[in-house]
């Protein structure tokens, strides 16, 4: 499975999702779409990235956005992450990897001097037509969520 392309349309998916919902990309056209990947709920640099996100939301909305967090997280560790940080915006559970795999983001990652496989922070941004127009790679949390919204404003005809 590739990676989505610069400029190409992502292929559809569908996840598992907070509120008891299937989220579906396709579902979704007419927006853009922030896709956010991050290692782990409730962790330092993973709730600070989603309180950003959080506190940007209404400007998000406002230039038709969609903000989307990805992690392998399950549905119920996601529904107190998101309700203790009070996310307006939906959680995916992606325990298979199936999604981090097509957007390439499952990296070997060292802690402690200790190898293994996990979420490399990475953030993509869809078009309203389906395209992949940035992509955002071995994110630093700091000044992300304004860099993606002055890209998600950029898109706004």
């Amino acid at each position: 499975m590739t990676a989505p392309r610069m400029n190409r349309v992502v292929g559809d998916f569908k996840a598992a999702a907070t509120g008891d919902k299937t989220i579906s990309l396709k579902e979704l056209r007419g927006k853009n779409v922030v896709i956010y990947f991050y290692p782990k709920d409730a962790t330092p640099g993973c709730t600070l990235e989603g309180q950003d996100f959080r506190d940007l939301h209404p400007k998000f909305k406002r230039a038709n956005t969609v903000i989307l967090g990805v992690s392998k997280d399950s549905i119920a560790s996601h529904e107190k992450f998101k309700a203790k940080q009070n996310f307006p915006f939906d959680l995916l559970s992606d325990p298979d990897e199936k999604l981090c795999k097509k957007f390439d983001v499952i990296k070997e990652k060292n802690m402690y001097g200790k190898k293994y496989m996990g979420i490399e922070r990475s953030t993509f941004l869809i078009d309203a037509d389906g395209k992949l127009r940035n992509e955002w790679r071995k994110v630093k949390v700091k000044g992300h969520a304004e860099e993606v919204l002055e890209a998600a404003k950029a898109l706004k005809q």
